[in-house]
């Protein structure tokens, strides 16, 4: 048998997982974020594929996504819910037999051994349908890379198979932020190299991309191009690499004494969860959005890995410090790292 890895993504899952509760709300556009207010302050969570075709996107304030779709429903986030739902869902996966590694809520690695990927993969959606009521795409790769970009192209409750045979075919001509992990900026960059493609980068010489973009970056994105990903799928248990926390003020703060001390109240509520995890936090990293929507970050190495919140509060104070004071505040974060992986 020949061994393959399976991207199982559950589709429009939070939205889904609402829909659930409220059977009447299938096939109405829903919008999950905030307090489930669209008059406050607040971004998307997610939406529902109806509410998408309004333009409505994760991210987006709910105010705009209020005027794009004014007849959607919108509804409080439930982060226990979400969790609870994505458990069963691990759960089902992990009765396939397959390896499983979880990358977060809604998307999981698979590692099997199998004849037919497809049936096997239809085996998946039918256990995950059966254990939750929920749908997924499953993408089949012949490496966990491939695999992730062919549950795009499964979307939505699909099965898609990207394989070396077929990579040029199917990925050649897009444009190279169709990669896994090259966004806007990146691809902006390249752009400006004469990249366009994925095609183009992957003919790209890589010690040339190495000097231009630096000596781990530029192979990496030639090797992205190409298809090539050699890391194994591990059952290892989920660890998020970072928790935090951020808040959303309804009246913008332009008093800058009052940032610090939202920021030192959050900046408690991250030491508190960091404590409960057990592990180290190495950089705590501060994210502002300015009236009106412009949102930068800046990060500070702690002097070694604690769990001490007094440390925790000074590396947020530190990070904050890097910030230009002369704007409003509608928005502030934090976000604490861990020293492990």
């Amino acid at each position: 048998m020949t061994g393959w890895v399976l991207h199982v993504d559950l589709d429009q899952f939070v939205a889904a997982v609402e829909v659930l509760r409220r059977p009447e709300l299938a096939g109405r556009p829903v919008v999950v974020g905030g307090d489930g207010d669209p008059t406050k302050r607040g971004v998307v969570s997610t939406a529902s594929y109806p509410a998408r075709a309004y333009g409505v996107h994760s991210g987006q304030p709910l105010r705009v996504a209020a005027r794009k779709c004014p007849e959607a429903v919108f509804l409080p986030v439930d982060r226990e819910a979400y969790e609870a739902a994505s458990a069963q869902v691990m759960a089902a996966l992990r009765d396939s037999g397959a390896t499983v590694e979880v990358l977060g809520w809604d998307e999981a690695l698979l590692a099997v051994d199998t004849d037919d990927p497809e049936a096997f993969a239809r085996d998946v959606q039918r256990r995950v349908h059966d254990a939750t009521g929920l749908a997924c795409t499953v993408g089949v790769g012949d490496n966990r890379l491939r695999a992730k970009l062919a549950t795009e192209r499964g979307k939505p409750a699909g099965v898609f198979r990207l394989t070396a045979a077929d990579w040029y075919a199917v990925m050649g001509a897009l444009p190279t932020d169709a990669l896994w992990g090259v966004g806007a900026k990146t691809a902006r960059r390249l752009r400006e190299l004469g990249l366009s493609t994925v095609a183009e980068l992957a003919a790209a010489d890589a010690q040339d991309l190495a000097a231009r973009l630096g000596p781990a970056t530029g192979p990496w994105l030639v090797r992205l191009a190409r298809g090539e990903d050699d890391t194994p799928v591990s059952a290892a248990p989920y660890l998020a690499r970072s928790l935090g926390k951020e808040v959303t003020f309804q009246t913008d703060l332009d008093d800058w004494d009052a940032v610090r001390r939202e920021l030192l109240a959050l900046a408690a509520q991250v030491a508190d969860a960091v404590a409960g995890q057990d592990r180290p936090a190495a950089r705590v990293v501060v994210k502002v959005r300015y009236v009106p929507f412009t949102t930068r970050t800046h990060g500070h190495t702690l002097g070694e890995p604690t769990t001490d919140p007094a440390a925790i509060e000074h590396g947020a104070l530190a990070a904050l410090a890097l910030f230009s004071e002369d704007r409003a505040v509608r928005l502030l974060g934090v976000r604490a790292e861990f020293a492990d992986p």
